[in-house]
């Protein structure tokens, strides 16, 4: 049977992206597409569908508030998969109430896990309306504290060095080696992934503005224009290293600087 599915993006581009994806996985019916969350819930109401992929930051009514309204209006609640930049606490309040997620950019490794545990549970009539309602009261109670900044251990000249988090400028992974550069060091990681060494961060400081990349906001010097309505962004290290920022982060970053 095909899934009947629905992505609900705000940005262009990355609704394409994702359709484009699901183009590979021959049970996949794309029904429609929307922009925004209104669109939503009236595309939902119509099509019925089986699956909706939902970005979480959308202008206005949001991911989670597309998820009221549903219950709200009582109307089927399909299974959901979350589209988001990382969030530490997001992705941890997914995964304690079992809601699916994939991170932008896109991977399609994980958007062919994602379609199948969507599969599997539409095959065994699942439903996820209790888990997304448990996700919404869960999201909507006040973070926990900050925690103090953390140490990272970064290897320079055979030395092992412990730097604050704070200092921390970036993060770049090539070759399945992570290179940190923070103010008075530069050396490698022994994380094995960015995702690891974001985990271990204050997720309001750090951002992945690409996938090879991970940066402390704080430590951005200059926002450069680029070609295609792209950008650049100059970081405050001593080689004022410039960062391209990837199509489906450009949201974030303008959300940052209001841009």
């Amino acid at each position: 049977m095909p899934i009947n599915t629905i992505i609900v993006d705000d940005e262009k581009p990355a609704r394409e992206e994702l359709a484009f994806l699901l183009k590979a996985f021959p049970e996949i019916n794309l029904l429609a597409q929307g922009k925004n969350g209104l669109e939503a819930v009236n595309l939902i109401k119509e099509h019925s569908p089986d699956l909706l992929f939902l970005d979480v930051q959308m202008p206005g009514l949001d991911g989670f508030g597309v998820l009221k309204k549903l219950v709200e209006r009582k109307l089927k609640v399909p299974h959901v998969v979350f589209a988001t930049a990382f969030d530490q606490y997001a992705v941890q309040a997914f995964d304690v109430n079992a809601v699916d997620y994939i991170l932008k950019p896109f991977d399609k490794a994980r958007i062919a896990k994602a379609v199948q545990k969507a599969k599997k549970e539409i095959d065994a009539h699942t439903s996820p309306t209790e888990r997304l309602e448990k996700l919404v009261a869960q999201l909507a109670t006040p973070k926990p504290a900050a925690k103090p900044p953390s140490k990272i251990l970064i290897k320079s000249q055979q030395r092992m060095l412990l730097v604050d988090s704070n200092d921390l400028i970036f993060a770049s992974i090539e070759g399945g080696l992570i290179s940190v550069v923070a103010r008075e060091v530069e050396g490698s990681s022994q994380y094995r992934t960015l995702e690891e060494l974001h985990a271990t961060l204050d997720a309001d400081s750090f951002w992945r503005p690409h996938r090879s990349y991970l940066v402390n906001v704080h430590h951005i010097k200059e926002v450069v224009p680029w070609f295609k309505s792209s950008f650049m962004i100059k970081m405050n290290d001593k080689k004022q290293s410039e960062i391209p920022v990837s199509r489906q982060q450009t949201k974030r970053l303008r959300e940052l600087f209001k841009l």
